[in-house]
């Protein structure tokens, strides 16, 4: 029986929000759910399913974070195996990648096929003295294999590795491939995706469990496809998916035991919404988001002590210039607040829509009445009183129209907007 970590989508160096305190949150993440989850449970190896860094091009801290992790399970005497996705492969224009760098420093095994049209073979065993192969058969009795990152051309590699595993001798127990590419079905608005019968070649010629990475979102399919997911959300709506690592125990004929852990260092995140009504004022919108702030504090769905990321999604529709509000201000009370790290104010309103039939026979008198009516009346203020004050801006520009100086009209439209606002005729 032979025990192991499975992890993918680490992205090391994640910088979306510009925010350093975010960018640790990563390496926090990466770090506990290797002591909890590898070195306390004494693994027998680690296996990472490709996107170990956001970027190709990474700062020295990100190095720093990536190497103190890794040698934490040298320490412990933890190979860790390793394939590139689609964020860490070799920059353009360069034959090598930082996670070459690091099988070089001997801090993992980048597990790569050998370059066919060179007359390299596809799969080489590894060799510990040149730090390059494409597979490897551990201690424990498992053999696990390589990939590269294929994108649209994954059905055709998919063939190459099948064909490959046929001409390798026989594994010593169960076999494990790395392949970072995502499954059909597993979450919408990917395009791209492996369907099942592409993959299914794979399992016939004899992988036993085929550990993919690149979908945030852990998945298992069969009993023999497994996806865990990344350990830290890329984004808010990461966090309504289950994502973590897999711990799995594997026998020599092959039968799996996995356990998706997810008890780790994460940054909470919290996700509300606010929907609004046309008659609402804008008074409304700001009163009901400080209100619901609270609400979530109180009933502890917010801990401020925690510095959550906090999405707050207004929506609905709003009697006034939805361009009145100013949501910068609100943002930075709400943040306050609920001390939260990142705070995303989603505005997402719509505008009532206020439009009186007007016939072809109209006046210009008329549809002017008419336009201006409905402008007020979309407005959730004005709305109550819209046709006086239609008649009163009719009258203001008549006003103008005559040459009345600038202070008369001022007077006229303080006037208008009292008299309207008392309620009298």
């Amino acid at each position: 029986m032979a025990k192991f970590l499975h992890i993918s989508d680490i992205h090391l160096g994640f910088d979306r929000y510009d925010s350093k305190p975010r960018t640790l949150d990563f390496f926090f993440a990466l770090k506990d759910v290797l002591e909890k989850y590898a070195i306390e449970e004494r693994v027998d190896f680690v296996i990472i399913g490709g996107d170990m860094f956001e970027h190709r091009n990474i700062k020295p801290a990100i190095l720093n974070h990536a190497q103190y992790c890794l040698r934490l399970l040298q320490e412990a005497n933890i190979p860790v195996l390793a394939i590139e996705g689609n964020h860490d492969n070799a920059p353009y224009g360069t034959n090598s990648s930082w996670l070459r760098f690091l099988s070089d420093e001997k801090l993992l095994k980048l597990l790569e096929p050998g370059n066919v049209n060179a007359g390299d073979p596809f799969y080489s065993p590894w060799d510990e003295e040149e730090n390059r192969g494409g597979y490897i058969d551990l201690d424990c009795g498992v053999r696990v294999l390589g990939s590269s990152w294929y994108g649209a051309a994954a059905p055709r590699a998919i063939e190459q590795i099948a064909e490959a595993l046929g001409e390798l001798p026989s594994a010593p127990g169960p076999s494990i491939l790395l392949f970072h590419h995502g499954l059909e079905g597993q979450i919408s608005r990917y395009s791209g995706a492996l369907r099942y019968r592409e993959v299914l070649p794979l399992k016939k010629a004899g992988i036993n469990y085929l550990a993919l990475g690149h979908i945030h979102k852990s998945y298992v399919e069969d009993d023999w496809i497994f996806n865990p997911g990344s350990i830290e959300a890329n984004n808010v709506e990461e966090s309504q998916f289950d994502r973590g690592a897999f711990l799995v125990e594997i026998d020599k004929k092959g039968k799996i035991k996995a356990e998706l852990k997810m008890d780790y260092q994460q940054r909470p995140i919290v996700r509300l919404q606010q929907k609004m009504r046309t008659s609402d004022l804008i008074e409304a919108v700001e009163e009901g988001a400080i209100a619901l702030i609270d609400k979530a504090i109180r009933s502890k769905q917010i801990i401020p002590a925690q510095q959550p990321i906090v999405e707050l999604r207004i929506t609905g529709n709003v009697g006034f210039d939805r361009l009145d509000l100013d949501t910068r201000a609100l943002q930075k009370t709400l943040q306050e607040k609920c001390q939260a790290l990142i705070f995303l104010l989603r505005y997402d309103v719509e505008e009532a829509d206020y439009a009186s039939p007007i016939s072809d026979e109209a006046s210009r008198l008329q549809v002017e009445q008419e336009v201006f009516t409905d402008l007020l009346a979309a407005n959730a203020v004005y709305r109550s009183r819209a046709t006086q004050l239609a008649h009163g801006l009719i009258d203001l520009k008549g006003r103008q129209m005559d040459g009345q100086n600038e202070e008369s009209l001022y007077e006229f439209v303080e006037q208008l907007l009292e008299v309207g606002a008392s309620g009298d005729e």
